[in-house]
């Protein structure tokens, strides 16, 4: 499958800046798209192709599912990471020790869902994403008849009450949502949220909207050490993914 994000490992650094791999059980997003034997063991392949540790973690997770903040907070989803069709034989807070025993994190934050036409169940790459430490994007739909806005709004407020390891607020810029795409009558996941984060660019999904130029001023104000290069994904967002789906970074480690 082209959607690296969620079946490759996920990369951490440890003790002496050493780079390792987690992998996690991929089941195509809760069986909808069977087979998936081979993306399921790709994971491994890549960490042991690229000589790192190995850490495997008993349990489901994509990691378009999760955003962290590399301080010890993640974001996620109830709607994903809880769905029964990942892990029904565990708890929130069984999947919380996971991940924080795997990830290094202490801090998880719960949004509610996703946007429509997001066949993941609620990935947090089409919703909500870090840009350091404490400050996120999150989408907000402005049309009060959009099936996005109620939940956009609740997840907004969630973010709004979030405070971090020490305290403080997290804060929190609302990013716009682009027009209702749809294809054949089926609404597609179209978000500004999906964006990649290169060493020196940032890779932002479009789909020929009036919103396309305010989401690219509003990401180069907030990332302004790297350009922000706008690539049209009217196409692309047919397969229901765009860059951060297609893309899984790795430290530099030692």
């Amino acid at each position: 499958d082209a959607w690296v994000r969620d079946y490759g490992p996920i990369f951490v650094v440890g003790p002496g800046n050493r780079l390792a791999a987690t992998t996690w059980g991929f089941n195509s997003w809760g069986g909808k798209y069977p087979p998936f034997d081979l993306d399921d063991a790709a994971a491994e392949k890549m960490a042991n192709d690229l000589g790192v540790p190995i850490f495997a973690a008993d349990m489901i997770l994509e990691g378009g599912s999760i955003e962290v903040n590399g301080a010890g907070t993640l974001i996620t989803t109830e709607s994903c990471l809880l769905n029964p069709n990942r892990n029904p034989h565990l708890s929130r807070s069984g999947i919380e020790m996971r991940l924080r025993g795997f990830l290094g994190v202490e801090q998880i934050v719960w949004l509610r869902d996703g946007i429509a036409g997001d066949d993941t169940d609620g990935h947090i790459d089409d919703l909500t994403r870090f840009v350091d430490e404490s400050t996120v994007v999150t989408v907000v739909e402005s049309d009060l008849g959009s099936p996005n806005y109620a939940v956009l709004q609740e997840n907004l407020q969630r973010l709004r009450h979030v405070r971090l390891a020490d305290g403080s607020a997290l804060e929190v810029v609302e990013l716009p949502m682009p027009a209702p795409r749809l294809v054949r009558g089926e609404m597609m996941p179209a978000s500004y949220a999906n964006f990649y984060v290169g060493n020196e660019v940032l890779l932002l999904p479009t789909y020929d909207d009036p919103n396309d130029d305010r989401a690219v001023d509003l990401l180069q104000r907030l990332f302004p050490d790297r350009k922000v290069v706008a690539i049209d994904c009217t196409d692309l967002i047919w397969g229901l993914g765009a860059f951060h789906c297609l893309t899984q970074q790795i430290p530099a480690g030692a």
